[in-house]
C-alpha cells in the first residue's frame, strides 16, 4: 500500500460541492527539490555539501508510491483534473489565442484575406476545402468546436459580410450543420457518438441563414459571368468588358473561376438535398436524388481542380500529400482549432487530427452513394420488405448520418413513413383481416405496446453493428415477454371484447365487414386473431435472434474454435425461424383462399386488399432451410475434424467450452431462444459426429440442390439470386473439401485446415492446403 502524505487544509479557502481546493506548497516543494536534485546540481555538490543533501533527502519530500491525500481531495477529483503542462490534457499549453477577438486582433482571420485579389480567392478556396475536411472529420464523430467552428470567420459571422463569396459560403456552412445536427437529434443516434451533436453554444444558427441560398445563388450567378465573359471570344470582348474580373491575372481567370463555382454547386446541391430529404412521408425523396446526382457530378469537378490550384498554390504548403487538408495544399488561414477548448469548458482538451482533403471527398461520395440508395427505396408496406431493405442497406456500412436520414424515413410521428399506423403494418405482416380504422382492438395495451416493439426494432436496425447487436440482444426479452402477454391478453381479454360488442351491435356483421370476416363467431374471430399475431410475434423473435448471431461475425466476435457452438447455434435458430415462417404461411394461405371465394367478382377490392402471396413465403422458407442445412453440414464437419483429428481444440487457455456457450448466447437462454436448447443439447449433437457419417456429405448436395432450384424464382429479385450464389459457393467448396478430408483418412502433419469467409459474410469456407 502506498503511504499518504495529509495536507493540512488552509481554512481561508472556501470550497464547496462543485470546487475542491487542497493546499499543494508541500507538493510544489518537492517537485522542486526532485528537479533541483535531478537536473540543477551537480552529484558531486550533492554528496560533498551535508546541509544540502540532507535538506533534498528530508522526509518531507515525495519518495516512490507515495500519494497526496487531503480532506476534501479524492482519487475522483483526482482522476477529473487536469494534467498540467501535458499537452494532451491541458488546454491552455498549447494556445496563441485567448478569445476570439483576441485572434482577430492579431490578424487571425482578415477581412478581405489578401489585398491581392488573386492571393484572396487562393484563400478562400483553400477555406471551402478545409471545411470540407473539418465537416467530414465531425461526421466521423469528432467535436463541432474543434472541427467546423475552428473556423474564426464562423465564430464572427458579421464580419464576413464585406466579403460576399466567404460570407455566403459560410452561412451555407452553418445552415447544412444545423440541419445535419437537427436530423441527427430527431434519430437520435447520436448516442453512439455522444459529441456529435453538442453546440457548445456556438452561434449554430444566425440571424439570416434562412436566406442563404438566394445569397449562394447571387454570388454563383456572378461568378457564372465572370467566367462566361473571359470564355467570351473576342468579336463579344465589348459586351462583357463592363463585367468585373474575379481576380487580376487574365491566365487564371477561369480556372479560378470553375474551382469556385464547382464548390459553390456542391454546397448549394447538398443543403438542397438534406432538406428534400427531411420532407414527411419520403415526399422529397425523387427532388434530393436529384440534387444528390449534382453533388456527385461537382466532387468530380472539384477534386480536378486539385492539379491547377496546386500549380499555382502560394503560401505555406502542407508537408506531405496525403495529409493535406487543401486542395493546394497550402495551410488555409482563419483556422485555430485550440481557441474553443479555452471559450467552452465542455469541449475537450486534446487535439484531434483532421482527416485529409482526398479523404474527406472520399468520404462525402460515399455518403451521397449511400443516400441515394436510400432516396432509390420505393417504401415498401410490408414490414417484412423494410426489415430486408434495412439489412441490405446495412451491409454498405453506412455512416452516422445517412443512417439518421434512414431512421428518420422510416418512423416518424411513431407510424411507419410518418403515414401507416403500426396497428396497419402488423395487421399486414401477420395476416389478420381487416378492421375498420376506429376499432376498439386497436386501443388494446398488450397490441400497444407490440407497436411500440416494433418502432424500436426498426430504430435498433438503423444502428451501428455494434450498438445494434448489443440493443438486438436485450430487445429479444421483451418481444418474448409480449408474446406471454398476447397469449394472457387474448384468453382473458379479447373474447370478453368481442362478447360486449356483439352485444350492442347486434351481430358480428354489422361490426366487421363480412368481406374480411365472414359469418365467424365470436370465439373463432379470436382465435384467428390470437393465432396469426402470435405465430408472427415468434417468426419475428426467431428473425432477430437469427440477425443477432449473423452480426458476431461482422464484428469478430467469434474464434475459430467456437465456430462449431456457433453454426449449431444458428442452425438451431434457423430451422425455428423456418417452421415459423412455413406456418405463418399456412395460416396465410387459408385467409388468402377465404378472401377468394368472398371477392373473386371484385378484381379491384382484390388488388387493394393484397397479401403476400404464398409462393413466396414458401420459397423464402426455402432459403432459410438453404441456410440452415450449410450449416448443420458445416458444424457436423467441424464437430468432426475436432473428434477425429484435434482440429480447434474446444478447449482454451482461460476458460472452459462452457463458459464460452454461456457467454456467447446468455440473452438468447435468459430470452429462452430457442426454449429447450442448453449447452449439454449441443454437447450431445456434436460428440458422435464422424467424417464418415453419408448424412453429411447429402446436407452440402442438398443446400446446393435447393439453392440452384430457387435462383430462377428469384430472377426479378438480384439480391436474393446474389445471395442463392454465395450459398452455392459454400456449399459447394466445403463438399470438395469434406471430400479431399475423408479421401485422405487422417490429416498429414503437413496438411492445415483453415476457414475464411471470402464467398459469404457468415458463411465459412473450408480450406485445405499443405504447409
Amino acid at each position: 500500500m502506498a503511504e499518504k502524505v495529509r495536507l493540512p487544509i488552509n481554512p481561508s479557502i472556501p470550497s464547496g460541492e462543485q470546487t475542491v481546493w487542497a493546499d499543494i506548497s508541500l507538493l510544489l516543494d518537492s517537485a522542486c527539490k526532485a528537479i533541483v536534485v535531478e537536473y540543477l546540481l551537480p552529484t558531486e555538490e550533492i554528496d560533498s555539501n551535508e546541509s544540502v543533501r540532507g535538506y533534498y533527502s528530508s522526509d518531507a519530500n515525495l519518495r516512490d508510491g507515495e500519494l497526496i491525500h487531503g480532506e476534501n481531495f479524492n482519487l475522483f477529483a483526482a482522476m477529473s483534473a487536469l494534467e498540467i503542462m501535458d499537452p494532451k490534457m491541458d488546454s491552455g499549453i498549447v494556445r496563441r489565442y485567448y478569445s476570439v477577438d483576441e485572434a482577430i486582433d492579431s490578424g487571425a482571420a482578415p477581412v478581405p484575406l489578401s489585398s491581392d485579389r488573386t492571393v484572396d480567392v487562393q484563400c478562400v478556396i483553400d477555406i471551402m476545402d478545409h471545411l470540407l475536411a473539418c465537416e467530414a472529420t465531425w461526421h466521423k464523430g469528432h467535436s463541432l468546436a474543434q472541427t467546423v467552428f475552428s473556423c474564426i470567420y464562423l465564430l464572427k459571422p458579421d464580419r464576413t459580410s464585406p466579403h460576399a463569396l466567404l460570407h455566403s459560403y459560410c452561412r451555407v456552412i452553418r445552415a447544412t450543420c444545423n440541419s445535419v445536427v437537427s436530423v441527427v437529434s430527431d434519430a437520435r443516434t447520436n448516442e453512439e457518438e455522444d459529441l456529435f451533436t453538442m453546440t457548445y453554444g456556438l452561434p449554430l444558427k444566425g440571424d439570416g441563414d434562412e436566406k442563404c441560398l438566394s445569397m449562394l445563388n447571387a454570388v454563383e450567378e456572378t461568378i457564372s459571368r465572370q467566367l462566361r465573359a473571359c470564355k467570351a471570344p473576342p468579336s463579344k470582348k465589348r459586351v462583357v468588358e463592363d463585367i468585373e474580373p474575379l481576380q487580376t491575372n487574365p491566365d487564371l481567370e477561369e480556372e479560378f473561376c470553375k474551382a469556385l463555382l464547382c464548390r459553390i454547386r456542391f454546397r448549394k446541391h447538398f443543403y438542397h438535398a438534406l432538406t428534400a430529404m427531411k420532407r414527411p412521408q419520403g415526399r422529397g425523396l425523387e427532388l434530393a436524388r436529384k440534387h444528390i446526382a449534382c453533388c456527385l457530378s461537382e466532387l468530380d469537378s472539384i477534386l480536378k481542380s486539385s492539379e491547377f490550384l496546386c500549380s499555382n498554390a502560394c503560401g505555406t504548403c502542407e508537408d506531405g500529400l496525403e495529409d493535406r487538408t487543401t486542395a493546394s495544399g497550402c495551410q488555409p488561414i482563419g483556422f485555430d482549432a485550440s481557441l474553443n477548448c479555452r471559450l467552452s469548458a465542455p469541449t475537450p482538451p486534446r487535439a484531434i487530427k483532421i482527416l485529409s482533403w482526398i479523404k474527406a471527398v472520399e468520404y462525402f461520395q460515399k455518403l451521397l452513394h449511400d443516400l441515394d440508395i436510400l432516396c432509390s427505396y420505393s417504401l415498401d408496406p410490408l414490414l417484412e420488405g423494410v426489415l430486408r431493405f434495412v439489412v441490405e442497406f446495412q451491409k454498405f456500412q453506412p455512416d452516422l448520418v445517412a443512417r439518421a436520414h434512414l431512421q428518420v424515413l422510416l418512423v416518424h410521428d411513431g407510424k411507419l413513413y410518418g403515414r401507416d399506423p403500426v396497428f396497419t403494418v402488423i395487421s399486414k405482416a401477420a395476416a389478420l383481416p381487416e378492421f375498420p380504422k376506429d376499432h376498439e382492438i386497436q386501443n388494446n395495451e398488450v397490441l400497444v405496446q407490440l407497436g411500440q416493439l416494433v418502432i424500436s426494432l426498426l430504430k435498433i436496425l438503423c444502428t451501428n453493428a455494434a450498438w445494434q447487436r448489443r440493443k438486438l440482444g436485450k430487445i429479444l426479452q421483451d418481444w418474448r415477454v409480449s408474446y406471454m402477454q398476447l397469449e394472457l391478453a387474448f384468453k382473458k381479454e379479447f373474447r370478453d371484447i368481442s362478447s360486449t360488442l356483439i352485444d350492442e351491435a347486434g351481430s358480428l356483421a354489422e361490426l366487421i365487414p363480412s368481406t374480411a370476416i365472414g359469418h365467424l363467431s365470436a370465439s373463432s374471430l379470436c382465435d384467428k386473431i390470437s393465432k396469426h399475431i402470435l405465430v408472427w410475434v415468434e417468426e419475428q423473435t426467431y428473425w432477430i435472434a437469427s440477425r443477432f448471431l449473423v452480426l458476431g461475425f461482422e464484428l469478430e466476435l467469434y474464434s475459430p474454435n467456437e465456430y462449431c457452438m456457433v453454426y449449431w447455434y444458428m442452425y438451431v435458430v434457423f430451422i425455428k425461424l423456418a417452421e415459423k415462417t412455413h406456418l405463418k404461411m399456412l395460416t396465410s394461405h387459408e385467409t388468402g383462399k377465404r378472401k377468394a371465394k368472398k371477392k373473386k367478382d371484385s378484381l379491384k377490392d382484390l388488388a387493394r386488399d393484397y397479401q403476400i402471396p404464398p409462393g413466396v413465403l414458401l420459397l423464402q422458407c426455402h432459403i432459410y432451410l438453404a441456410e440452415a442445412l450449410t450449416m448443420f453440414s458445416f458444424l457436423q464437419m467441424l464437430a468432426a475434424l475436432r473428434n477425429e483429428h484435434k482440429v480447434f481444440p474446444s478447449l482454451g487457455p482461460f476458460n472452459t467450452e462452457y463458459e464460452r456457450f454461456n457467454q456467447h448466447f446468455e440473452l438468447l437462454q435468459k430470452a429462452s431462444i430457442p426454449d429447450p436448447v442448453t449447452f449439454f443439447s449441443y454437447e450431445e449433437s456434436t460428440m458422435n459426429a464422424h467424417l464418415s457419417n453419408p448424412v453429411m456429405h447429402n446436407c452440402f448436395k442438398d443446400a446446393l440442390r435447393i439453392a440452384k432450384e430457387l435462383r430462377s424464382s428469384f430472377s426479378h429479385d438480384p439480391e436474393r439470386v446474389a445471395e442463392l450464389r454465395r450459398i452455392e459457393q459454400v456449399a459447394e467448396h466445403n463438399g470438395v473439401a469434406l471430400n479431399l478430408i475423408c479421401r485422405l483418412g487422417t490429416l498429414e502433419p503437413s496438411l492445415k485446415v483453415y476457414f475464411e469467409f471470402s464467398h459469404h459474410p457468415y458463411f465459412a469456407t473450408v480450406v485445405v492446403k499443405r504447409s
